[in-house]
């Protein structure tokens, strides 16, 4: 790393013009950070101890949790930190940090929804394939790989940002990405834009058409069955769908303000980071919990069975 670089802290000049926003601001990250928080780890821990769950889908969606609990993790300790502060800085190397598990996160997002759109495909499409395609095995090596690409390629784009030299220190949000750490830099490079429109396209637009495609498949099939059936399809898709378009709707408003930072009001950056990074880790599991009724036969049992022991 550039060590005439390094030795200069990042400052985030937003929180200094939050005024009346920054106590409601603090309550309510806090708010939804640590009940996103308990929720994700309650659900892992109920899909974890109920046997019955050890199945592909809720395997991805333990997977699915803990990279929201990665997510929410990464960003809102250090936002309420510099809420409370007196200071809002943060070293070089704590920024690109920041911005390692950041990239991570959503990727992870995308990738394991991706993941569970094929598990639905092959679930009601090749049912009788199912548990030959669908192995506990092939699972965790789609999500080692999964796992593999993302930090190799989140590695790569942080070392990549980290030998600019910077000009200036000073940045206009609520935390960092490599995108405005690059608009600090003493000269533009169009290398670290084009590795991250390559990696955007890959984690992101890969994704989605995959998505799309599953559920393009799915939809053919099921109108085709009886209303029965169409109507168990939906009961098992619904929840997928609706995180997948809630994480969709999030990460399009986190592009487009990236792109024009500049020209919109604090409110907006505000709203945007909540709206990807603390709101996604919280419904998701909320999603899940209401829908899917082996989850919810799952908490009742637990409860149940906590109750009987006191």
């Amino acid at each position: 790393m550039n060590s005439s670089v390094s030795t200069f802290p990042i400052t985030f000049t937003i929180y200094s013009s939050l005024g009346l926003y920054n106590f409601a601001l603090v309550i309510c990250i806090f708010v939804f950070y640590i009940s996103g928080l308990c929720i994700n780890l309650f659900l892992v821990v109920v899909i974890c101890i109920e046997s019955r769950l050890h199945r592909p889908m809720y395997v991805l969606l333990v997977n699915l949790a803990l990279s929201g609990v990665m997510g929410s993790s990464s960003v809102c300790p250090n936002i309420i930190k510099h809420l409370i502060g007196n200071r809002q800085e943060t070293s070089l190397e704590g920024c690109l940090t920041q911005v390692f598990f950041t990239n991570v996160y959503g990727g992870c997002i995308f990738c394991i929804l991706a993941l569970m759109a094929y598990d639905r495909y092959i679930s009601i499409c090749k049912p009788l394939l199912y548990h030959s395609i669908m192995t506990p095995a092939k699972v965790k090596r789609m999500l080692m790989m999964v796992y593999f690409i993302l930090s190799s390629s989140s590695a790569v784009q942080v070392y990549l940002t980290s030998r600019l030299r910077l000009c200036r220190h000073t940045i206009d949000k609520l935390l960092c990405d490599s995108l405005v750490i690059a608009n600090l830099s003493c000269k533009k490079t169009t290398l670290i834009s084009v590795y991250g429109l390559c990696c955007a396209i890959f984690v992101i637009i890969l994704p989605c058409f995959l998505v799309i495609l599953s559920y393009v498949h799915i939809f053919t099939v099921i109108l085709k069955t009886s209303k029965e059936s169409q109507r168990k399809a939906l009961q098992t898709c619904t929840p997928h769908l609706v995180t997948f378009i809630n994480f969709s709707v999030a990460s399009f408003f986190g592009v487009i303000y990236n792109r024009l930072a500049l020209e919109v009001r604090k409110e907006v950056n505000i709203f945007t980071c909540v709206n990807f990074f603390v709101l996604p880790p919280l419904l998701h599991p909320i999603i899940y919990g209401i829908k899917m009724q082996e989850i919810r036969q799952s908490i009742k049992k637990l409860m149940r069975d906590k109750i009987i022991q006191l």
